[in-house]
Formats: C-alpha cells, structure tokens, sequence
C-alpha cells in the first residue's frame, strides 16, 4: 500500500499539478477572507473563519473532481491498469493508497490556509473551538467528496467525463436540502425525510457554528466507508473481468 502512495504523491508533487489546485484553493480562500473584511461595518471588528469556510465549500466543489478525476482514469487511459492490478498489491490496499494519497493533497491545501487564522490572531481574536470545528467539518466534507470522486474516476477512462460527473453529484449534495424544502417534495413527507437524510450541507452547518454532533460525524464516515466500498467492487469486477 505504500508503494501505491509514494506513487500517487510523487504523480501529484513532482508535478506543477498539486502545487496548482493548492494555489487555487488559497486564491479561494484569500477571496473569501478579504470579502469578509470587505463587509464588515467600520464600527465592527469581527467576524468569524466558520463563515468563511461555510462559503468556501460553495466553489470549493469544483477543485475536489480536479483532484480525483485522474486517480483511475489515467490509469485505464494509459494502459497502466494492468500492470496495477497484475502488482503484488491487492485491489484494497491500491485504493486505500490512492485515496491517502489525494488525502494528503488536500491537507497539503488546507495547510496553506491556516496563514490567515495565525494573521488574525496577530492583529486580534481568534474564537479556537469554533475555528477548529470548522477544519474538523472541512476535513470531513472535503474526505467525503474525494471518496465519491476516486469512486466515479474508476467508471471511466476519461477524466474530464469524471470530474463532470464530479461536479454534478456534489452540487446534488449541497442542494439536496433546499429541494427537499420544495412545495412539491413537502407533499411527500417519506420523500422528503429519505431526501434530507442524504443531506451534506446542514450538516456541515453544525460544524461552521461550532458544534461537533455525533451523527454528523457517522454520516460522513459512512459515506467514505461505503464509497471507497463500491470503489473496491468497481475495481475487482473490472479485474475478473479481464480474466
């Protein structure tokens, strides 16, 4: 399994890509940090890093499908699948390896964020149980979405075809609650409870405001669990069927 990650870190750091989709995601962040500032009344001098990410995660969506969409499909465009899965690794420990590796790209982008939380505290307050349950939301949110995203690069060999995908599902769940509150689901409470059980974005919610809720916790494991799981069976199918 290390050798799977050494691999995919390696695809991701001696390459200008990791270092790119990093430099985005702080441009995000900048952006939304200095809107932040920009809003607020001259009399008033605070604000809170929960919001901040609470938007962010808003166009944070369309890096994490950037950052997934490769993780299976180059490897099927290029011919490598084969020499991966004839490898003395199992089909677990390659996905497992995959994923630490985007795992830890992510970290990476979340590292450079921290700059403006020490910044602030520099030149004023920072409230620390609110800004830590923020990451701990963020961690989580973004680890859910790269399992999905690893999971829909392994259906195909075109990555741009996965990261569209990507985007589509994940806009699914962030607006998955507002549908859920339509006039028309309302007519269907059964629908409408099935619908917002699957919700991410009130979910995360709790964490921007400084709660961490243990069902909030078990929904995003679970989804990485049972999409890192179809992952595993996507994978192993393909390789019996190749005989």
């Amino acid at each position: 399994m290390f050798s799977i990650y050494k691999k995919e870190l390696q695809s991701f750091f001696y390459t200008p890509f990791a270092y790119t989709v990093s430099a985005l995601f702080m441009f995000l962040f900048t952006f939304m940090f200095n809107n932040a500032l920009g809003n607020l009344d001259k009399h008033d001098f605070q604000f809170t890093f929960p919001e901040i990410f609470y938007n962010v995660i808003f166009y944070f969506i369309f890096l994490i499908p950037i950052l997934t969409m490769r993780t299976f499909a180059d490897e099927r465009k290029f011919g490598t699948e084969v020499l991966l899965m004839t490898s003395p690794v199992n089909v677990f420990q390659i996905i497992i390896g995959k994923y630490l590796a985007n795992i830890t790209v992510f970290l990476f982008m979340i590292a450079g964020s921290l700059f403006f939380p020490i910044f602030t505290a520099m030149h004023g307050e920072v409230v620390m149980g609110q800004l830590i349950c923020a990451y701990v939301g963020f961690f989580f949110w973004g680890a859910m979405f790269i399992a999905i995203g690893q999971l829909i690069s392994s259906f195909t060999e075109n990555s741009i075809i996965a990261a569209i995908i990507g985007e589509i599902i994940m806009f699914g769940f962030i607006f998955v609650d507002d549908f859920s509150q339509t006039d028309f689901i309302a007519q269907f409470p059964t629908l409408q409870s099935l619908l917002y059980a699957f919700a991410a974005q009130p979910r995360f919610a709790y964490f921007s405001q400084g709660f961490i809720r243990l069902s909030d916790l078990v929904f995003f494991i679970s989804a990485i669990i049972i999409a890192l799981a179809w992952n595993y069976i996507s994978i192993e199918k393909r390789r019996w069927n190749r005989g």
